[in-house]
């Protein structure tokens, strides 16, 4: 049997392990995968039911912090001219730590080649005796992508309003800023304040594109007072106007951001968001998801609605990809 038979492909939280035919009393361990902070097994085993289950490997950190797990998991018949799919009901916040946590018996009568498509919503740990279960997801941005140099008394001048000079104006409210700091950040702040445009005479920024609360969100994340929930509620946003003012740490790290969590819910969406500013990963990362991992097949109507909008460079580019699965 080829090595690729027990690889498990991934993409963001995705899995997918390819199955050939299993004769009855068959057992098979996949490769080790990579998600989170751990590797992870996914077995299978035929014996009048087929028995899938999903474990971390062993290893010091599925031992001091073991991963509290929350995911979907189908079983997906690759078998012509119809694809079938069986789903477990899900699993919610459920403490992962050896090969008997998760078994799943289905009763099937799938034949031919199959797939296992697991889908991880979120995984905790315990950071510390007593305390409750962490994302390892939601406060990442905080401790990587935030300017964690920033002096905390740089934070307060913006959220004490103390010595502004500038006002921002979004489309549901002003905050007071300071020409400087948005300087140093932006490349275009730098040269509206250097020269003697509109911005610079009125002593006012309008950035009609934004709410209010996101374009918090963006002076915070300037200001090095930022936090995780107000960064994946305002992504796409600050994605934007990191574009928009040539923020690019803050670009980068919504790109990180959305490649992270793709879903069949928002691959379109990124798809699009993907091709509009120039990013590489999440582009690739969404065609991959559509194609090679099959979700296209999940959400036909809508991707003919897309189809019917989307630029034709990108139309080309999706075609191309399903051309060379």
């Amino acid at each position: 049997m080829s090595e690729s038979a027990y690889r498990v492909d991934t993409i963001s939280r995705l899995a997918q392990w390819r199955i050939e035919a299993l004769s009855s009393c068959t057992y098979r361990k996949s490769d080790p995968f990579k998600i989170g902070l751990w590797n992870w097994y996914l077995t299978v085993e035929r014996n009048k039911q087929l028995f899938v289950k999903l474990y971390p490997e062993a290893s010091s950190v599925a031992r001091v912090q073991p991963p509290i797990a929350s995911f979907i998991i189908k079983l997906v018949s690759c078998s012509a001219p119809i694809r079938k799919a069986l789903a477990h009901p899900g699993v919610c916040d459920k403490q992962l730590k050896n090969n008997d946590d998760f078994i799943w018996a289905v009763d099937t009568t799938f034949v031919g080649k199959f797939i296992i498509d697991v889908e991880f919503l979120d995984l905790k740990i315990v950071p510390q005796p007593g305390r409750e279960p962490s994302s390892i997801w939601s406060g990442y941005f905080n401790k990587e992508h935030s300017l964690s140099t920033a002096l905390s008394s740089l934070a307060r001048m913006l959220t004490e309003s103390i010595r502004t000079d500038i006002t921002i104006n979004s489309s549901s409210g002003s905050i007071g800023a300071h020409r400087a700091v948005l300087a140093t950040r932006s490349p275009v702040f730098l040269s509206m304040f250097s020269h003697n445009l509109q911005e610079n005479k009125l002593s006012t920024v309008n950035i009609s594109d934004m709410s209010f609360e996101a374009c918090q969100a963006f002076l915070n994340y300037i200001y090095g007072n930022f936090q995780p929930d107000e960064f994946l509620t305002h992504r796409i946003a600050l994605l934007r106007a990191a574009d928009k003012y040539d923020i690019s740490d803050l670009k980068e790290a919504c790109h990180d951001s959305l490649l992270e969590d793709i879903d069949a819910m928002n691959v379109l969406e990124r798809l699009q968001t993907a091709h509009l500013y120039r990013l590489p990963r999440l582009k690739t990362g969404c065609l991959r998801y559509l194609v090679k991992f099959g979700k296209i097949y999940e959400i036909h109507d809508d991707f003919n609605l897309f189809l019917q909008s989307a630029d034709r460079e990108l139309i080309a580019e999706i075609f191309h990809e399903i051309l060379a699965a």
